[in-house]
């Protein structure tokens, strides 16, 4: 094949024969059944390698014809399957990307970067190699006129244009098959590239170790316990993000970033406490100054937390993201795959600054508008209706300013009372079901123990997105519950009103059980937790009188389609019913 390059047409089935050939003459000689096997799943694989690595004269477009701005499917043809579709998640937290969803993302660079012979790109997270695969066939289609020969052009685009860095050794030899056609890049026979000098080229695996400090990586957070290895296993200490130089790992700067990051690292084996790992990667990225940045990432960073609140100010603020699309249900991106919160992909520009182009990708549902994203200080909505919805009851107050804060009455989830009752007792309603604690247990709000109180769980019963209803529909918030005089909750619940009167407590419930309501809830949701900011939509009312939906709607002067929506996205709710675990 490194000879032939000068006619294009080797590349298509001149080079997927020389490698069956090289593959059956394997299957022949083989000494055993068990080898024969072997070499014959190879020929396969290199039949489909061979089809996957032809430079095509132009890259499938993802966009749709009728719809030029919106994301395409992930689905891939039926015709001719791309092996990296087929491909297994690591797992939920090293996600491999569909070649169309990679496309999605590089179809937001300039058209004209791909004419450009010195525009370089770079991964530092390369899995199977799918970002750097389908820049190398735009860069191959754009640069035939500046460069005709094609095996020169070939050259120039893998050495001098297009850069990666494996997340392990396996994903290292992955990328380089994909992208190469060889998982050595100086491998004579079936290399795209003839001029490569060791068997890494510019697609690199850098073992790294963590750095600890008080049981924790400075780099990237991971627990000692749970990842500190032995020399062999896999650490998870990405090289791009164990450094404070990332300059130096290629020496060079690089005009476009672009990759599909780890996500997160667990803590210990059941996978709470995670720690977030994404993030890492974007502000790496940007110590790069690359004019194009763009990634897959969750979308939880919208609600902050988990020491995302720094990273969601500045995406938020900075005005550099341009394009942001984003998907509530993570399937509706990845199948298969649940991440709570969903995912996202965005383009930041370094030099333009102005409004986003936010599209929302819900089901069959896709919505776009231009957007101020820092519309809302710090709370961020990825629904575009919703913001039309709540610029109607802005002039109104808030439910945020009177729901208590998390424990009301100090005591935290772990709290647990006597089995059976006693003289003075105060009935606690927890995660385990109800015990009697005595009154000095209260430490906070005890003129609130006397009145009726309305409480929910702390859990979104949706969680976050990964319900994978058949319907489609959420909950949005678990059981609503109206505790009497002289009962309290743990940690586990959230008081959001306490009343003089039962008759307002039940009118309260009723309203907080609107599907208006929950979906104002839900605008600002995108992790697994309820807390009182996210009632920072729902507007105030007068708990004197009743209201439901048709008033409500009525009151804000909501559009029909407006009410559509939210009847189509929020499930009707039984008082007397429990909606979710633990509640």
């Amino acid at each position: 094949m490194r000879g032939d390059l000068g006619d294009e047409r080797d590349l298509g089935d001149g080079g997927v024969s020389k490698k069956l050939q090289t593959a059956s003459k394997k299957l022949r000689t083989a000494p055993c059944k068990q080898e024969a096997a072997s070499h014959k799943q190879e020929a396969a694989h290199c039949k489909q390698e061979a089809e996957n690595c032809k430079l095509h004269p132009s890259p499938v477009s993802p966009r749709s014809p009728a719809s030029p701005k919106s994301p395409s499917p992930t689905s891939p043809s039926p015709h001719n399957p791309d092996v990296l579709t087929c491909l297994a998640n690591l797992s939920n937290d090293e996600v491999f990307t569909p070649p169309q969803m990679a496309n999605n993302l590089l179809d937001l660079l300039p058209g004209k970067i791909w004419e450009d012979k010195n525009a370089t790109f770079l991964d530092p997270c390369c899995k199977s190699g799918v970002f750097l695969r389908e820049i190398v066939k735009r860069l191959n289609e754009g640069l035939k006129a500046e460069i005709p020969d094609l095996q020169k052009r070939v050259n120039h685009i893998l050495t001098r244009q297009v850069f990666g860095l494996a997340i392990t050794e396996m994903t290292g030899l992955l990328s380089r098959r994909s992208v190469y056609c060889s998982k050595a890049a100086n491998e004579k026979k079936y290399s795209l590239c003839t001029v490569f000098k060791d068997d890494q080229g510019n697609i690199r695996f850098n073992p790294k170790k963590h750095t600890w400090s008080d049981g924790r990586c400075v780099y990237c957070g991971a627990s000692e316990a749970a990842y500190k290895r032995d020399d062999g296993l896999e650490s998870h200490a990405y090289a791009f993000i164990h450094t404070e130089n990332p300059e130096e790992l290629f020496k060079m700067k690089f005009d476009v970033i672009v990759g599909n990051p780890p996500y997160q690292l667990s803590s210990n084996n059941d996978g709470i406490q995670a720690t977030p790992l994404y993030h890492k990667f974007v502000e790496q990225a940007k110590k790069l100054g690359p004019r194009y940045l763009s990634m897959i990432i969750p979308s939880r960073w919208f609600a902050g937390g988990m020491g995302l609140a720094d990273f969601r100010r500045v995406m938020l603020s900075d005005g550099k993201i341009r394009n942001l699309v984003d998907f509530p249900k993570s399937r509706d991106c990845f199948p298969e795959v649940d991440i709570a919160g969903g995912v996202c992909y965005f383009l930041w520009d370094r030099d333009n600054k102005g409004d986003c182009e936010f599209t929302s990708m819900f089901g069959k549902s896709v919505r776009t508008r231009n957007r101020d994203l820092n519309e809302f200080d710090g709370i961020f909505i990825r629904d575009n209706i919703g913001i039309d919805i709540v610029h109607k009851i802005t002039k109104e107050g808030k439910l945020s300013e009177t729901v208590f804060p998390i424990s009301p009455f100090g005591l935290s989830t772990k709290e647990r009372g006597e089995n059976s009752i006693f003289n003075g007792a105060i009935k606690l309603i927890s995660s385990a079901g109800e015990t009697f604690i005595k009154p000095e247990t209260i430490l906070k709000n005890i003129d609130v123990v006397r009145k009726y109180k309305v409480i929910i769980g702390q859990l979104n019963p949706d969680r976050a997105g990964v319900n994978n209803a058949t319907d489609g529909k959420m909950n949005v918030v678990t059981r609503i519950r109206i505790l009497n005089p002289n009962e309290v909750h743990t940690a586990t619940y959230l008081l959001l009103g306490a009343f003089d009167k039962k008759d307002d407590a039940e009118r309260f419930r009723n309203f907080i059980a609107t599907k208006f309501v929950r979906y104002l809830i839900s605008l600002t949701l995108s992790s697994m937790h309820i807390t009182r900011e996210s009632f920072r939509f729902v507007p105030t009312q007068d708990f004197s009188e009743d209201w439901t939906d048709a008033r409500l709607y009525k009151k804000y002067g909501l559009a029909k389609e407006e009410i559509e929506f939210i009847e189509s996205m929020i499930r009707p709710m039984g008082l007397g019913d429990r909606d979710a675990e633990g509640t």
